[in-house]
C-alpha cells in the first residue's frame, strides 16, 4: 500500500442504503487519503485509490496502476454524489486532459477538506507516534482564494505553436497547463499570466527562460527571472518596460544558482520587499528567495496563537528553533525578557539580525517600549547534540518551526538528556509518561557531560509543515524526554491542496520538573 495512505477509514458521509442496486463494477468510496484520492475496497478486501472521488460517494473508475494488494484508479462517474462536493472555483481544475495539477481539492467543500485534514494529522499522531492530543485545537484558516503570495510558475516557450506558458505543471505531467487565470494567486499576480506569456514572447530570450518565482510583499511583487543565457539590452529594456505598466513589480534576475539573484534596479528603500505584522507593530522586509509563509493571512494568525499558547512571560528567556528571518522571533522579543533564535543559514540570519535592530529603531522612535534583546545565531539544526543543546543555555519556553524534514535531532537530544538523568539514578516512576527504561535502553543513551543545571523548556510550541515528522518527534517527547502533548490542531496554509500544516503544544510533565 503506498505510503501516504491512511490505515483508518474516515466515516463516509451520507451512505446509499442499498449497494445492491449500483452497477457490479461500482465502488464506495470509505474515505480520503492524504493526496485526497477516494479510497474504497473491493469485496477481496483489495483497496482502491480512486483520484477525484469523495468520501460517501459510489463511482465507478478506471484502474490505471494494479499492485497485489491496492490499486489506483481515475473516476469515470459519480452514481451516488456526497452533499461535500462543490463546482470548482477554477477553470482550469479537474481530471480533464491539461488540467492544472497545482491543487487537488477544489472539488470538495472547504470545512470538509479541514475536516480531512484534522483526520490526517489524528492519524499521523497516533499511528507514528502513539501520541493523543489532550485537547483539538480550532482550525486556524482564512481566506480560500487569492492566498498565495509566493508561487514557482514555470515557463515554456512552445516553439510549434508559436507560444509561451506561463503556470504550474499539468496533473501528473511534466508539461506546463495552459493557465489564463489562477484564482489561489493574489488578483495581482493572476491578473499577469497572460501579460507575462506576451512578455516572454517578445524576448530574444524567449527559449532560455524556464521559470519565474513570485514572492509578493504587502505592496510590492518580486519576480524572479531564470535566465539561462545572459540577457541582452533589448530583453533588459523589454523587462524596464513591463515594470512600468505594472508598478507593483520589481525584477529581479537569477543566472544561475539562487544565490546569484540580484535585483535589475536597485530598489528605493520605500520600494522594498516587506510583509507587516501590525499585531506587534513589526514590519519584516525580506529578499524574494528568503524563506517567508506562503500565506501572510494564516501566518499572521499562526504567529499569534503560537505566542498565546506559549504563554511567555516578560520574565522568560525563549529559544526561536528554526527562525528563519525572525517570523517568530521579533513578535516573541515584545513580550520575553531575553530570546535567542537559530537557524541554519547565515544570510537569514543576517536579514533577522537586521530587522531586529531596525524595528527596534523604529518602536523607539515612536515612543514604545523597545523589543527584548535578542541574538540570532547560525547553526546546523540536523546535527544537534545533548551539549550543543546545554550550550546554548537554559530557556522557559521553545518555539519550534522546522522545515518538512521536521526536528528529529533537536528532539532526540532533548530527549537522550532526559533518559541520560533517569539511567543517573532518577527514579523512572517519578517521571511517568512511559519514560521508564530498561538496561538495554541505557546502554544506547550517549554519553555526555551533563550540565546539572540546565532544565528543559516547560513549554514547547511546535509549528509543523509535514504530519508524519511531527507524529515521529511527538513521539520522542512524549514517550522520552517526559512532556505530554497537551493540545494540537491544523492550520490550514495551502486551502484546496493535500498539503497538511499544524501546530502541537507539549508541556513538561510536573512530576519530572
Amino acid at each position: 500500500m503506498p505510503e501516504n495512505a491512511l490505515t483508518d477509514s474516515q466515516p463516509a458521509a451520507e451512505r446509499p442504503a442499498d449497494l445492491a442496486s449500483y452497477p457490479a463494477n461500482a465502488l464506495l468510496i470509505d474515505a480520503l487519503d492524504m493526496e485526497a484520492q477516494g479510497v474504497a475496497h473491493r469485496s477481496d478486501g483489495k483497496v482502491v485509490f480512486v483520484e477525484g472521488a469523495l468520501a460517501g460517494e459510489v463511482v465507478t473508475a478506471t484502474t490505471t496502476r494494479r499492485k497485489n494488494n491496492w490499486e489506483k484508479a481515475t473516476l469515470d462517474a459519480v452514481l451516488h454524489e456526497s452533499s461535500q462536493r462543490v463546482q470548482p472555483h477554477c477553470p482550469h481544475f479537474g481530471l480533464h486532459q491539461g488540467a492544472c495539477g497545482g491543487c487537488k481539492m477544489q472539488h470538495l467543500n472547504p470545512m470538509a477538506q479541514l475536516a480531512v485534514k484534522q483526520r490526517v494529522l489524528e492519524d499521523n499522531l497516533w499511528h507514528l507516534g502513539k501520541v493523543r492530543a489532550e485537547r483539538i485545537l480550532r482550525p486556524i484558516q482564512g481566506p480560500d482564494w487569492g492566498y498565495r503570495w509566493r508561487a514557482r510558475l514555470s515557463v515554456r516557450y512552445v516553439a510549434k505553436k508559436g507560444v509561451v506558458l506561463v503556470g504550474f505543471h499539468e496533473r501528473k505531467s511534466r508539461y506546463i497547463a495552459d493557465m489564463q487565470v489562477c484564482p489561489i494567486l493574489p488578483e495581482r499576480v493572476s491578473d499577469l499570466l497572460l501579460p507575462l506569456r506576451a512578455l516572454i514572447a517578445s524576448l530574444q530570450a524567449r527559449e532560455s527562460c524556464p521559470q519565474i518565482e513570485v514572492a509578493c510583499g504587502d505592496a510590492v511583487t518580486a519576480l524572479v527571472l531564470r535566465h539561462l543565457q545572459p540577457l541582452s539590452d533589448a530583453d533588459i529594456a523589454q523587462l524596464r518596460t513591463f515594470a512600468r505598466e505594472h508598478p507593483h513589480v520589481q525584477w529581479w534576475l537569477q543566472p544561475k544558482g539562487p544565490d546569484t539573484v540580484h535585483p535589475l534596479d536597485a530598489p528605493q528603500p520605500e520600494r522594498a520587499l516587506s510583509y507587516n505584522m501590525p499585531e506587534f507593530g513589526l514590519r519584516m522586509p525580506f529578499k524574494p528567495t528568503d524563506f517567508t509563509q506562503v500565506n501572510p493571512y494564516i501566518n499572521r494568525v499562526l504567529v499569534a496563537r503560537a505566542l498565546r499558547l506559549l504563554q511567555v512571560q516578560s520574565h522568560e528567556r525563549v529559544i526561536d528553533w528554526f527562525c528563519g528571518l525572525g517570523n517568530f522571533s521579533l513578535p516573541l522579543a515584545t513580550c520575553a525578557r531575553e530570546v535567542l533564535g537559530i537557524e541554519g543559514s547565515d544570510a537569514l540570519v543576517e536579514r533577522a539580525t537586521d530587522n531586529w535592530r531596525a524595528n527596534s529603531l523604529a518602536r523607539t522612535q515612536r515612543g514604545e517600549p523597545p523589543l527584548a534583546p535578542t541574538r540570532f545565531v547560525a547553526r546546523n539544526l540536523f546535527e544537534m547534540t545533548p551539549a550543543l543543546l546545554q550550550a546554548d543555555g537554559q530557556a522557559d519556553k521553545w518555539l519550534v518551526d522546522p522545515p518538512r524534514e521536521g526536528a528529529f535531532a533537536l528532539s532526540k537530544a532533548l530527549a537522550d538528556i532526559h533518559q541520560a538523568r533517569l539511567a543517573a539514578g532518577k527514579p523512572a516512576a517519578a517521571v511517568g509518561n512511559d519514560t521508564a527504561t530498561d538496561s538495554a535502553e541505557d546502554e544506547r543513551v550517549p554519553a555526555f557531560a551533563d550540565n546539572t543545571s540546565w532544565q528543559p523548556p516547560t513549554r514547547i510550541v511546535y509549528v509543523s509543515c509535514n504530519p508524519a515528522t511531527l507524529a515521529r518527534d511527538a513521539g520522542l517527547l512524549v514517550h522520552q524526554a517526559g512532556y505530554r502533548c497537551t493540545a494540537a490542531g491544523v492550520v490550514n496554509m495551502f486551502p484546496h491542496t493535500a498539503h497538511v500544516e499544524s501546530i502541537a503544544v507539549f508541556e513538561r510533565c510536573v512530576t519530572s520538573q
